[in-house]
């Protein structure tokens, strides 16, 4: 289904349904509280709510050729980290709430999902130093073929093309994902001219090659599961029920919403960066009441069918970067073991029109992977910080001075 079917549907959003505060508006204006400015709160926590809606509406508005892209993961940290602040706010201004009970147990509770989440982001900073790794074997193609490279020569010779195919191997073997290894790097060889009847030597490059790469990345441990650590932040992650809302004056929905956008924000990086373990089946079992839960639940959607695609089943990561890459790569690496010397005119136009489709890879993560790294980080530490001074609220609160 195309992105403009989705826009069709959920616009304008307030449509999509109400949130449990206009449900129960009745309820809180009756209930007898000793914290005033209920009204107040309660337009402060809709508020919240329609921006958490809007912000994923736009990320889910975005055409096939956009979606996981670097530009987009981009945005979707800008919404989380957005989103995060306004939270941290509401948090601030109901702080006397914040410490009661049940109110106290719901926040020690996304806190906990939060410590989670910190693994997940180690794990992805790590896959964008093995994205950074692939992309300078690319630039030893680039360099190797490239324009720049034969100034002064007629031609492209057999030494560009051995340095070439050689870089290409290795990005090859780089990009295998673990559950495919053995049979990829197979398929992979023969299509980069390396038959190997004993299959000894390609066996050896294989581990040591993989050994390169995870030795310059990887600081989660080698047990480590991306699939199992998201399934421990969704754990008892549920819609709050009416007695909870009552109880702390609404508070409970901002709570749950920002533990699903904490939840989707993680899956979504798991599923488009490389990672250990990246299984995506998380369950997202959000009610539609919640006027944000129809993007997300699309975006969801959207890229478990992107994952579903005959040619991403064994991808390494859903980045759209990392497939132009791979597809470039192939295809470059099919016309180099099929060239012969002195490269014929059209030869060397093919060549030249697949280094300019690698270029273009190229340049899309020049610009942008350095800055998702940058927020990768600030997500992390962002995290940290919240965490650190909610810890901080309760210890005043149960140790008053």
């Amino acid at each position: 289904m195309p992105a403009t079917d989705y826009q069709g549907t959920s616009s304008p959003l307030t449509n999509i349904g109400r949130s449990l505060l206009p449900v129960r508006r009745d309820q809180v204006h009756a209930m007898e509280s000793p914290i005033g400015g209920s009204a107040s709160n309660e337009a402060e926590i809709e508020s919240f709510q329609r921006r958490v809606a809007d912000r994923f509406h736009d990320l889910a508005s975005v055409p096939s050729d956009e979606l996981l892209s670097l530009p987009w993961v981009r945005k979707l940290l800008d919404v989380f980290l957005c989103c995060q602040e306004e939270f941290r706010v509401i948090l601030f201004n109901n702080i006397a709430l914040v410490k009661k009970s049940p109110m106290d147990r719901l926040i020690a509770d996304f806190y906990e999902r939060t410590v989670k989440a910190l693994d997940v982001c180690n794990a992805i900073r790590d896959g964008i130093e093995q994205i950074r790794q692939w992309q300078k074997l690319l630039e030893i193609v680039l360099c190797a073929l490239g324009d720049s490279n034969v100034g002064y020569q007629r031609s492209l010779g057999e030494g560009q093309f051995r340095r070439a195919r050689k870089a290409l191997i290795d990005l090859a073997i780089g990009m295998l994902d673990e559950k495919d290894s053995g049979q990829a790097l197979a398929h992979r060889n023969r299509s980069f001219g390396r038959h190997n009847t004993s299959g000894s030597h390609s066996k050896d490059h294989h581990h040591r090659s993989l050994g390169h790469f995870r030795s310059l990345s990887w600081s989660v441990s080698r047990s480590w599961s991306a699939a199992r650590q998201l399934q421990a932040i969704g754990n008892n992650l549920a819609a709050p029920r009416g007695n909870e809302v009552l109880a702390t004056n609404g508070l409970a929905v901002p709570v749950y919403t920002m533990g699903s956008v904490l939840l989707f924000v993680m899956w979504a990086l798991v599923a488009a960066i490389p990672c250990q373990d990246r299984g995506l089946q998380v369950h997202f079992n959000v009610p539609r009441q919640f006027p944000w839960s129809a993007p997300i639940l699309w975006l969801h959607e959207r890229i478990l069918e992107e994952s579903k695609k005959r040619d991403r089943k064994n991808a390494c990561g859903l980045l759209r970067e990392i497939y132009q890459m791979e597809k470039c790569s192939r295809l470059l690496g099919e016309l180099a073991d099929s060239v012969q010397f002195p490269l014929s005119e059209d030869k060397e136009r093919e060549v030249k029109q697949r280094v300019k489709e690698l270029e273009q890879v190229l340049d899309a993560l020049k610009e942008d992977l350095e800055p998702l790294e940058k927020q990768v980080r600030e997500v992390f530490h962002r995290i940290v910080r919240s965490r650190t001074e909610g810890l901080d609220s309760f210890a005043r609160g149960h140790n008053p001075e």
